[in-house]
């Protein structure tokens, strides 16, 4: 018989929350999302209303064959329940050189990784993640974009630990100012997985950045006194590794403030961490619409039955989904790749939404693909594909500049009132301009 789990979807009126006062807390508190969670009052259970939307049963209990084969092999006496917990995927990381040797086959370049005393960005991987990992082929795209190497140490020529030039940009410790209406919060420092590409690898998982009250209430008090913004975006580190209490709490502080008019989650945990996504979590979010969130996908191999799944539970919540993907060397730099990954995003009801090049960060040489490899998947997908699979491919400006749109030339040129433009099977054709035409 088939069953169907339900996720319950409330009334509009209901949305809104009013403002929550912070639990009592420790201005020192560790990144570590278990602190979070301990003592906390249990968030008050809102009573289920309006329409329900099922999930199918046949997607709700279906995990990846990878996954499944990982954990019967390194573990075998952890009960379903405990493996779908978020606090013991968390607390159950793979961070340790011998704990890698214990599930996979070093290559001399990851090894040697664990010798330089140069490596800077800490190793970190969920149990859920590392079973998606090849034990076998050190270039397997997964396991490039977790597993440091050796080329981590290597500085080549106009790399910096902050490119983009967010210490110069930062009117609070943990705020980012760079476009007129909007900003960036960086909550946490702390990731369940590290990526080896990671823009703020100066930063993250060194527990610089907390969560702490103290901090957060300036950044809350500078928004506030700057009427321009009205587009905040939580990152981290990874916001949704705060319990739900702390992120209510930073969620309701901001919707204080009235010009603040939508928020915005930056979050690569439906790929790294998909048990993340809970019913608490989803009930807790969905009070404060309008709320965006930006997800963080690199290969179609993350698209996982997990995956899957958490996305819907935040799809029918009504959050709307994006995917920021990076252009990484050897991982994702083919039209066919990218092809199968942004398809599988629209099944996924998530809308690929930039395609960035990699950012210039000490030690990515080994990652950064030329800029016409990521012109050439533009081309690629453009035309050949539906219209909401294309992202737009972007340059983050090193020095601050912000994002700038990369497009392959269109224009071929102007023949007497009409325009020449290229369409994506390379024929020319003429676009008459009545703006150039004398009236009559």
């Amino acid at each position: 018989m088939t069953e169907t789990m339900h996720v319950p979807i409330e009334r509009t009126e209901q949305l809104v929350a009013p403002p929550q006062p912070a639990a009592q807390e420790s201005d020192d508190e560790p990144p570590d999302p278990s602190p979070c969670m301990a003592g906390a009052p249990a968030l008050a259970r809102t009573k289920p209303a309006g329409r329900v939307v099922p999930f199918p049963a046949h997607r709700a209990g279906t995990i990846s064959p990878a996954v499944k084969s990982f954990r019967k092999r390194h573990f075998p006496s952890v009960p379903s329940k405990l493996w779908n917990e978020w606090q013991w995927q968390t607390s159950h990381r793979i961070r340790t050189l011998s704990q890698l040797e214990s599930m996979i086959s070093l290559s001399a370049e990851e090894r040697g990784a664990f010798s330089q005393s140069q490596r800077s960005l800490p190793l970190g991987i969920t149990p859920y993640y590392m079973g998606l990992i090849s034990p076998d082929d050190p270039q397997q795209p997964l396991r490039r974009s977790v597993i440091p190497t050796v080329h981590e140490t290597v500085h080549a020529a106009g790399e910096a630990d902050d490119p983009l030039g967010e210490e110069t940009q930062s009117p609070v410790a943990g705020l980012v100012h760079r476009y007129p209406d909007r900003v960036l919060l960086l909550v946490t420092d702390f990731c369940s997985t590290y990526c080896r590409y990671c823009t703020r690898s100066r930063v993250v998982g060194r527990g610089a950045i907390h969560p702490s009250r103290n901090r957060l209430e300036q950044a809350f008090a500078y928004i506030a006194q700057t009427p321009a913004i009205r587009d905040v975006l939580i990152s981290g580190g990874d916001p949704l590794m705060i319990g739900e209490e702390k992120l209510s709490w930073i969620l309701s502080r901001l919707r204080q403030i009235p010009h603040v008019e939508i928020v915005r989650i930056g979050t690569k945990a439906p790929a790294v961490l998909p048990q993340r996504i809970t019913p608490r979590l989803v009930r807790m979010l969905r009070q404060f619409h309008p709320l965006w969130m930006s997800l963080h996908f690199t290969h179609p191999d993350e698209c996982t039955p997990e995956a899957y799944r958490a996305c819907a539970m935040l799809a029918d919540a009504g959050i709307p989904l994006g995917s920021q993907t990076v252009l990484l060397k050897g991982i994702n730099d083919s039209v066919e790749t990218m092809r199968r990954l942004v398809h599988h995003l629209l099944k996924m009801r998530v809308r690929p939404y930039y395609l960035y090049q990699c950012d210039p960060i000490s030690g990515s040489a080994h990652f950064r693909a030329p800029i016409a490899k990521g012109l050439e998947i533009i081309r690629g997908l453009r035309g050949f594909t539906s219209g909401y699979a294309v992202p737009t491919y972007v340059v983050d400006a090193p020095g601050g500049g912000g994002k700038i749109p990369l497009m392959p030339d269109c224009v071929v040129g102007r023949k007497n009132d009409a325009l020449l433009l290229r369409n994506y099977e390379n024929g020319v054709y003429r676009y008459p301009e009545s703006c150039n035409v004398p009236p009559a």
